[in-house]
């Protein structure tokens, strides 16, 4: 995600990161040569004049413009989609450590080695839930495992996890086991146990949604018409354009072929959110701040820091 000070006049026009242009300025570098030819020999191929009007590009752009839209719209609704995702990630990690700390804590008297006991798997579920996030990341995003969930997890167990498809899944279901043990132990209340459940339930349904995200792209043929109907518009359109505007034929085309790339390549990115690209979605920075947020609620003061934005990109 790119995150900056908003430009002001002319910077709009100077910055590069941030902008599309990076990723398309090979085929429109393509697109304005080709209009520069066709500018120099006025419209004709090998003696052959090619007669084309404003009339079919106006309808063609009309429509083209629409479709783009509607494209776009797709995919920001997935982008948009997985951010509201995570942000009930956080909501419910929070419920649940909260839970957790709260109402599985140690009995005034009894037994020392039982109150031990329950503290560790107080720890243990607490951060089991830290781990869902970064595991859940790591998962979206095809990676291994790092360092930021060894830390979390006992060795065995994040050996365990790590040998599943599914690892993220694996965490909830640990999770889960642990508090039916506490209830088994009489350390928590039944309707208690029922919110605790609750919580793990709404993560798992984030885990769903952003797997129904990531397994369900747009349909790979409505992105192949979309390509070669922008490819095809911005190659002609200076055979339409010669005849009226002369030398600004490559301007316009130009500045035509920067926007209907440009939306493309935009759609392209977002329809995927979970990518490692300058305008996907910040899961990194989403899951530590989930980790900070949750560590605090218990009282733990040895916090990991927030990943800082890189060239202005916050990954």
């Amino acid at each position: 995600m790119i995150v900056r000070p908003r430009p002001k006049g002319i910077e709009y026009f100077l910055l590069l990161r941030g902008s599309i242009l990076p990723n398309i300025w090979r085929k429109l570098a393509v697109t304005i040569a080709m209009a520069i030819i066709v500018t120099l020999m006025h419209g004709s191929l090998y003696h052959f004049k090619i007669k084309l009007t404003t009339i079919p590009f106006t309808l063609m752009g009309l429509a083209l413009a629409i479709f783009l839209g509607f494209r776009n719209s797709a995919s920001y609704e997935r982008y948009w989609e997985g951010r509201k995702l995570w942000g009930s990630l956080g909501t419910a990690n929070r419920n649940l450590v909260r839970q957790v700390h709260m109402f599985l804590r140690p009995v005034e008297v009894g037994n020392d080695l039982e109150n031990q006991e329950m503290s560790r798997l107080r720890q243990k579920i607490v951060y089991s839930a830290i781990a869902f996030a970064h595991a859940l990341r790591h998962q979206l995003r095809e990676e291994s495992w790092g360092e930021d969930i060894a830390r979390l997890l006992p060795a065995e167990s994040a050996a365990t996890l790590q040998r599943l498809q599914n690892p993220a899944a694996g965490l909830l279901q640990s999770v889960g086991t642990d508090i039916h043990y506490c209830l088994q132990r009489n350390w928590l209340a039944a309707p208690l146990a029922q919110e605790m459940d609750r919580s793990l339930s709404q993560m798992t349904e984030v885990l769903g949604g952003c797997e129904r995200i990531k397994n369900t792209p747009i349909p790979f043929s409505y992105s192949v018409l979309l390509h070669r109907t922008v490819y095809v518009y911005c190659y002609l359109l200076p055979f339409g354009l010669i005849d009226s505007i002369g030398l600004l034929t490559p301007v316009v085309v130009g500045v035509v072929a920067y926007t209907f790339f440009g939306l493309d390549a935009i759609g392209d990115e977002i329809e995927e959110p979970f990518g490692l690209t300058p305008n996907d979605l910040p899961l990194t920075a989403l899951s530590y701040g989930i980790e900070i947020s949750a560590r605090e609620l218990i009282g733990d003061v040895h916090l990991p820091s927030m990943p800082p934005p890189v060239d202005f990109c916050l990954q």
